[in-house]
């Protein structure tokens, strides 16, 4: 079983649940708190041992790439000024450390994942959806995925429990046999019309998979929303490969849509030793008087 090395971000998208912020924005670099999106995820690979990022990016997300260089003006300013330069830490990784492909059509997320196949390799790779956050600083959910990998290997995906009335936005999980907080898959269904899905384990954006996968996405198959659709291709690896789903400890918020990003900058400001209590006070103001 190769050790898990890499990792993918799909970052290509147009971001359009957050217009008009994302019109010249990407929706990866939007704050939670002080640091972007995508920030987030790259911190949760890093700490998984990831040692290859890569990103599948689109036109207009230069911005992403900037942001992981050298910013040489900005920080010697802030040296000349005597201001720390601990802001920054996490934002420079070494040389050769990201790599960066497009996406240049928007064929669907397992289109963009098909985009790394030449970089990913014949070994194993994580998937990072940036706009899903899923918050646990002590175990994050690559970590956790990593865990059961090491244990199981084949595939594995980061699952929650959704209402009955949310399954038709997700893939899936149609389950097997469970031991703790991961349950065998045996079957995936990509969006599942209303009151047809096999449960309400929910794929929520983050796997560690096989590189066969790239092999399936090859043929570029089309799925639900007229797109190529990853979960589509990962059914056709069950049976054939190991496949669990490992369910997520910790906060899940979907920073895609507008109620999840507000609710993640609370969420993690009021965590923060610096400007949680100042937070918190104006909150439980605004709360006390109704609005």
């Amino acid at each position: 079983m190769k050790p898990l090395r890499k990792a993918v971000f799909p970052v290509a998208g147009l971001g359009t649940r957050n217009l008009p912020a994302t019109k010249s924005v990407p929706k990866e670099m939007l704050p939670v708190v002080d640091r972007p999106l995508i920030q987030y995820a790259v911190d949760e690979a890093l700490a998984a041992g990831i040692e290859q990022l890569i990103f599948v990016t689109g036109r207009g997300k230069a911005a992403m790439e900037d942001y992981f260089d050298i910013a040489y003006e900005l920080e010697r300013t802030m040296a000349d000024r005597g201001k720390s330069l601990a802001p920054l830490a996490g934002t420079r990784l070494p040389p050769g450390q990201m790599a960066f492909v497009r996406q240049q059509e928007p064929l669907g997320l397992g289109h963009a994942v098909w985009c790394a196949r030449h970089l990913v390799g014949d070994e194993p790779f994580a998937v990072l959806l940036v706009d899903e956050l899923l918050w646990n600083p002590a175990c994050p959910s690559i970590s956790q995925l990593a865990e059961t990998y090491a244990e199981t290997g084949g595939n594995v995906i980061s699952v929650l429990e959704v209402p009955d009335s949310q399954t038709h936005r997700y893939g899936i999980v149609d389950p097997g046999a469970v031991s703790g907080d991961v349950t065998e898959v045996r079957g995936l269904v990509e969006k599942p019309a209303p009151g047809t899905a096999p449960s309400r384990l929910a794929a929520i954006g983050r796997y560690v998979l096989q590189p066969e996968v790239m092999r399936v996405l090859e043929t570029q198959e089309r799925g639900a929303g007229g797109e190529i659709q990853l979960t589509d291709a990962l059914a056709q690896l069950i049976g054939q490969q190991p496949f669990h789903a490992r369910t997520f400890r910790g906060a899940r918020y979907d920073c895609g849509d507008k109620t999840g990003f507000v609710q993640a900058n609370l969420a993690l400001a009021l965590e923060r030793v610096d400007i949680g209590a100042d937070v918190r006070a104006f909150a439980e103001a605004m709360v006390g008087r109704g609005g």
